[in-house]
């Protein structure tokens, strides 16, 4: 096997692009032959937090790369196992050299798939090559400096190049692969009220919503139906890396200096920021997946009630802005971050259910699921910190704040939709008599309310204000805030 050509190779994981990516940058540099492979792993197939739609996005994903690599007779090789096993496999035709890769902050799982490939890329000689994730560092003990290290990394010159800058693997080498490997089939449904993946369609949201659409996202960003058009919509782009933060920060940059009106595209860009501080946060705060972050909260107990997860699972919960939320979100993939951040609390504080019996339902739903917001932000809104505010959302004071004629719920709760607006907020206030001139029956064509909500936010107010007192939350708070630095984190609260 001495005859075997050296090449490289590019592992694409969440960084479905060409442009701006580091990983092929540097392979790039190193003027051998590179195969660009994607692996669709058994232990994210079988992982609870993902779903069809993920993988299906990931799939348009590469089709619009391969679709960009036709001209230069190659693809990515797209293939259905575990790790080792492709590479095993690649080295019987190849001798890989280097892997290029992104670090991916995951879940554990691919953690610990990482950890068990460092050891096999040792044993086989194969030296595999880092690079950072949009500006997320691994290792850091602290957040000292990270603001100012971020922003210098998103003020870096992209890495753009020519595809034929790149010594690609050419189609026939890349079959008879594809002959010794299980082949993923990348076709996925022609109707969908999905997001379509690929950074072709990524920049078409991007370019739309800095060309013009930005000009209200500040008005619209809490209203459940306006902000699906107003909202930029590029969350499912980034989350799979078909765009890059930096392109889209520089982009905005430039925005930005040619505005007048710099509020819309200031606020933007600052949840840019924020979007990496939780992917930071999680890099360096592991066990978030599974625990509170605030082990003070380790001792917070909730009864399981099965019902009342099956009916925030299946919007029935008998308050309306909750249950249209979440069929819109099963249905399209997206509901904007107050509506997330409302179903998380409704379920947590609402209906006293542990944060983590929420997460797999949501991730699987979400288009966007990205662990390192996922998992912060569920904790954040269960009030399970100790160093954010405590806000357990109203869902009848939000809908008649940000939906106040009701359009969103009567689009995904048609069977209010005939009802005075009013009654659409609060069916639960109809008398008899009102119900019968409606012909409508609460408790079967709409749910009563399950629980009792003055009661039950009262509750959890009473119980997570008191847990901010107790000594162990109070010392937890303390090691998270001097782990990610205040300083840092005022910085980024600052209006631009």
């Amino acid at each position: 096997m001495s005859d075997r050509e050296p090449i490289n190779v590019v592992w694409l994981k969440r960084d479905l692009r060409l442009q701006d990516n580091e990983a092929i940058a540097n392979a790039l540099k190193s003027k051998r032959r590179t195969l660009l492979l994607y692996v669709f792993e058994f232990i994210l197939l079988n992982d609870n937090h993902y779903s069809e739609r993920h993988f299906n996005f990931i799939k348009e994903s590469l089709r619009d790369i391969n679709e960009q690599l036709k001209a230069y007779n190659s693809k990515v090789l797209t293939v259905t196992s575990d790790i080792q096993t492709a590479f095993n496999l690649i080295q019987e035709f190849y001798k890989v050299e280097t892997i290029f890769s992104h670090v991916e902050t995951g879940l554990l799982v691919t953690y610990n798939r990482d950890k068990e490939f460092t050891r096999y890329c040792r044993n086989n000689l194969i030296q595999w090559s880092e690079s950072k994730n949009n500006g997320v560092e691994r290792g850091l003990v602290n957040r000292e400096n990270w603001f100012e290290n971020w922003e210098d990394y998103m003020n870096q010159d992209l890495e753009v190049f020519q595809p034929n800058d790149l010594q690609l693997l050419q189609l026939e080498d890349i079959e008879d692969l594809e002959n010794v490997l299980t082949v993923t089939d990348l076709e996925t449904p022609s109707e969908s009220k999905f997001q379509k993946g690929g950074s072709t369609t990524g920049w078409k949201y991007a370019n739309s919503f800095l060309e013009s659409r930005h000009e209200v996202y500040m008005f619209n960003i809490s209203k459940p139906e306006e902000s699906r058009s107003s909202c930029s919509r590029i969350s499912p782009y980034i989350a799979w890396g078909n765009l890059s933060i930096r392109q889209v920060f520089q982009k905005a940059q430039e925005v930005k200096s040619n505005t007048n009106d710099k509020r819309h595209i200031s606020a933007f860009i600052s949840r840019l920021r924020w979007q990496a501080h939780f992917i930071q946060k999680f890099e360096m705060e592991h066990t978030m997946e599974n625990a509170s972050v605030n082990k003070g909260y380790h001792k917070l107990k909730k009864s399981i009630s099965e019902d009342y997860q099956k009916a925030w699972r299946e919007g029935q919960t008998g308050f309306p802005l909750v249950d249209a939320s979440m069929r819109c979100l099963i249905e399209t993939g997206y509901v904007n971050f107050r509506m997330r951040a409302m179903l998380a609390s409704f379920f947590t504080h609402i209906l006293w259910q542990p944060w983590q019996a929420a997460t797999a339902h949501l991730s699987q739903q979400f288009l966007d699921f990205e662990p390192g917001i996922h998992f912060p932000q569920l904790q954040m809104q269960a009030g399970e910190t100790g160093i954010n505010n405590l806000r357990i959302y109203n869902p009848t004071t939000n809908s008649l704040k940000h939906d106040p004629g009701a359009i969103f719920i009567k689009k995904w709760v048609p069977e209010l939709a005939h009802l005075d607006t009013p009654f659409i907020h609060e069916p639960y206030l109809m008398t008899e008599m009102e119900q019968a001139f409606y012909n409508f029956k609460l408790g079967v064509d709409y749910p009563h309310p399950i629980v009792d909500i003055k009661e039950n936010r009262k509750r959890a107010s009473d119980i997570l204000w008191n847990m901010k007192k107790d000594p162990e939350v109070i010392e937890e708070s303390f090691r998270i805030l001097k782990r990610h630095t205040l300083r840092d984190r005022n910085r980024m609260l600052r209006n631009e």
